[in-house]
């Protein structure tokens, strides 16, 4: 028989922090994921924006 009393909830703290850790982890990853997407997707949009003035730019002086 073990020395621990029936009463002992030692395995199952360390499962719940271990849990929480790894809860903490994943959404963690999430947000980093989510953010670079949000990050790229800036760019991308800046850099159409300004792919799109330098085509209207290049029309203008051509036909001026």
């Amino acid at each position: 028989m073990t020395d621990r009393g029936w009463d002992d909830d030692g395995e199952y703290v360390e499962a719940c922090q271990r849990a929480a850790r790894a809860t903490r982890f994943g959404w963690a990853s999430i947000t980093g994921v989510t953010a670079a997407i949000g990050c790229a997707l800036v760019a991308l949009l800046v850099l159409g924006a300004v792919a799109v003035v330098a085509g209207v730019y290049v029309v203008m002086v051509v036909n001026h």
